[in-house]
C-alpha cells in the first residue's frame, strides 16, 4: 500500500478503508488531500480483490467539514481532482459499493461525500449540514445539490439545503440521509457487519446491482430503464459466479464466488 500524507488508507483482506487524515482542522480537504483521497479511490477502484470501499475520518470529533476555506480563500475557487470532491463526487464509472463511516461532523462537503456513498453508518452524535448560503455560496463543487434532490423528499432536501442548520445522526436517518444511527463505540462494528452482508454477495451481481439502480435513473420512463443496457448486468450473466450460484444453493453449500 503506497503512502499517504492527508490520508490513511488500510486493506483488511476484501475491505479498503480510507481515512480522512486532517484532524486537526476537522478532516476539511485542501487540494493535496483531494487528490491523495483521488489516489486512494483509484487503487480500490483497479484493485480486483477489494470489494468494499469505506471511507470515515480520523478523531472523533469531524468525518468532513467540506473544503479548507483558508485554502481556498487564497485562490477564491475549488481546485478538485477529475474525479470530484475527495476523488469520489465525480466518479461516476465506480460500480463497486462506498459506504461512509460518519464519526462526527459532516457539514458541506463532508455531506457531499455522504451522498456519493451508496450507504452511510453514522456514529449517534454526528451532525449535517450544508452551511455553504450562510457563506455567500452553494453545494455546487461535489454535487450536493443534485443528488439532495435526487436521494431525499424534495422538501427534506429544500429545507436541508436552504436553511443552513445542522441537523443530528436521528433526523439525517429519519429523512433518508443516511441508513443507520448507532452509538459511537458501536460504528465501527456495524459498519463492518454491513461490510459482511456486502462480501456474501457475488462481486460482478454486486456491481451490476449498482450500474442498473444507478443507470436507470437516467431514463425517464420505467420501460427504457428495464430495456436499457447494462455491460456490468451482461457480464454478469455471463459469467462463472452466475453458475456456481444456484449450483452451491442446490448443493446446500456456501457459493466460491471467483469474481468472474
Amino acid at each position: 500500500m503506497e503512502n499517504f500524507q492527508h490520508c490513511r488508507v488500510m486493506q483488511d483482506g476484501p475491505v479498503l478503508t480510507v481515512v480522512i487524515g486532517r484532524p486537526g482542522v476537522l478532516n476539511a480537504l485542501h487540494p493535496p488531500a483531494h487528490r491523495e483521497l483521488s489516489r486512494a479511490f483509484d487503487l480500490y477502484a483497479a484493485t480486483p480483490a477489494l470489494r468494499v470501499a469505506v471511507i470515515t475520518g480520523a478523531g472523533a470529533r469531524a468525518f468532513c467539514v467540506g473544503s479548507d476555506l483558508k485554502a481556498r480563500s487564497q485562490t477564491n475557487r475549488d481546485d478538485h481532482p477529475p474525479t470530484g470532491f475527495a476523488g469520489l463526487t465525480r466518479r461516476f464509472d465506480l460500480f463497486k459499493p462506498v459506504i461512509a463511516a460518519v464519526n462526527g461532523l459532516a457539514l458541506g462537503g463532508g455531506v457531499e461525500i455522504v451522498l456519493a456513498c451508496d450507504l452511510a453508518i453514522a456514529a449517534d452524535h454526528a451532525e449535517f449540514g450544508l452551511p455553504e448560503p450562510r457563506a455567500g455560496l452553494a453545494a455546487l463543487g461535489g454535487g450536493g445539490l443534485q443528488r439532495l434532490a435526487r436521494q431525499l423528499p424534495l422538501k427534506q432536501a429544500m429545507e436541508l439545503a436552504l436553511s443552513g442548520r445542522r441537523i443530528k445522526a436521528e433526523e439525517a436517518c429519519r429523512i433518508g440521509l443516511i441508513n443507520k444511527a448507532v452509538p459511537a463505540n458501536k460504528l465501527a462494528a456495524a459498519v463492518r457487519a454491513l461490510c459482511d452482508d456486502i462480501l456474501a454477495g457475488a462481486p460482478l451481481a454486486l456491481e451490476a446491482t449498482k450500474q442498473v439502480m444507478l443507470q436507470s435513473l437516467d431514463q425517464p420512463e420505467l420501460p427504457a430503464a428495464i430495456d436499457a443496457r447494462y455491460p456490468a448486468a451482461e457480464r454478469m450473466l455471463a459469467s462463472e459466479d452466475a453458475i456456481e450460484g444456484p449450483r452451491a444453493f442446490a448443493e446446500k453449500r456456501k457459493p466460491r464466488w471467483r469474481g468472474r
